[in-house]
């Protein structure tokens, strides 16, 4: 006789099997761990003693070998590494998109809507009558035959130049992005964790442009005492390091960056906890980490005003609360005539998602 086996039921599993649920537990403390596979396990274990995640069915044991089998992570029996694949890098990207965007729809187009009329490529709902000047491919021939009839009757077809209609088509702007993420030795200061959210959001708006906004381009940047480019494979590794704050250096990075992208739209997203304490002069760095100090604030401006005049906006995300550290940003953003937001670690992506979608000046409360 076939039976039936009850378990304990959990609001908050949705549905899942005890190995979805593991793993969702599984991707977030890899955030966390830069990827160390060994270290996130072990986190595993740790919980699993405290919350009884597993039972006598299905063991950590039986979760780390169906990881293998899944193709999450693999195992180099030489040199005694674990690892984890392209698989759950972009699990890891997907995972924070949801966390912080929601779940959009993948799409072929890009979608930056702007709103002003003219040849595009997403017609527009409304008409308007022939202009001189207007394109043959922008006539609707539907609306401009029922017009034909209604002004001249149906026994015979007459059509005029007051009886075309055209449709309007909105333009797609499509963006060119530059994302610098601060990983100064600041970002892991007094006992508050900023880096994982900032790599988070990095990840997300990662997976939204791949999938969304293909024909846009995203380039991230991490800066300390150097500012160097990283791959979207590399961002669940990023670590914070024993570095000051150059972000003169990020910002000439970026610009060199955008300068080579060919969209005509370009724009810089900056990370930051901390005021800029570093410059590289020749081959020595000059730095100051007690205030702010005028030769660095003096460079920042001075790019500032350069993005300006070469249209590139800079939106910044202070992560700080510091009110001379805010007085710094309003300085530096008024000199770009930028965006800046004064963001909790819990709003940070959404503060980001907000100003990328709308791609206009606004506040956010």
């Amino acid at each position: 006789m076939r039976g039936f086996h009850f378990t304990k039921f959990d609001p908050r599993s949705e549905g899942k099997s005890r190995f979805e649920q593991l793993l969702d537990i599984f991707i977030q403390l890899l955030t966390y761990t830069s990827g160390d596979v060994s270290e996130a396990l072990a986190w595993m274990n740790e919980l699993d003693k405290k919350y009884e995640m597993t039972n006598e069915e299905y063991g950590m044991g039986d979760f780390i070998d169906e990881l293998k089998e899944k193709g999450y992570i693999t195992e180099d029996n030489q040199k005694g590494e674990i690892k984890i694949t392209p698989k759950t890098e972009q699990g890891i990207r997907k995972r924070s998109l949801e966390e912080i965007f929601g779940k959009l729809k993948k799409s072929k187009k890009g979608d930056h809507h702007s709103f002003k009329p003219g040849l595009g490529d997403e017609v527009n709902p409304e008409t308007r009558p022939f202009q001189f000047g207007d394109m043959l491919e922008q006539i609707d021939f539907t609306e401009s035959i029922r017009n034909a009839q209604i002004n001249h009757g149906v026994e015979m077809f007459n059509m005029q130049e007051d009886d075309l209609s055209i449709r309007e088509t909105d333009f797609k702007s499509q963006t060119s992005t530059v994302l610098m993420i601060d990983i100064s030795h600041s970002m892991i200061l007094y006992g508050e964790d900023r880096i994982t959210p900032a790599k988070k959001v990095a990840m997300a708006l990662s997976e939204l442009i791949t999938t969304k906004y293909p024909k846009d381009t995203l380039d991230i940047v991490v800066f300390g005492n150097d500012a160097w480019p990283v791959e979207i494979k590399d961002l669940p590794y990023l670590q914070v390091g024993p570095y000051h704050t150059n972000t003169v250096a990020g910002l000439e990075l970026a610009m060199d960056i955008l300068r080579r992208r060919k969209n005509p739209n370009k724009q810089i997203f900056m990370i930051t906890d901390g005021k800029p304490t570093c410059l590289k002069i020749g081959k020595r760095y000059y730095k100051n980490a007690f205030g702010l100090d005028r030769k660095v604030v003096n460079r920042c401006m001075n790019l500032a005003a350069q993005c300006k005049k070469l249209k590139i906006p800079i939106t910044t995300f202070m992560i700080a609360t510091d009110p001379y550290l805010q007085r710094f940003v309003q300085e530096f953003t008024e000199t770009n005539n930028g965006k800046a937001f004064f963001a909790t670690l819990d709003r940070l992506g959404a503060f980001i998602f907000k100003d990328f979608e709308s791609g206009k000046r606004k506040t956010v409360y």
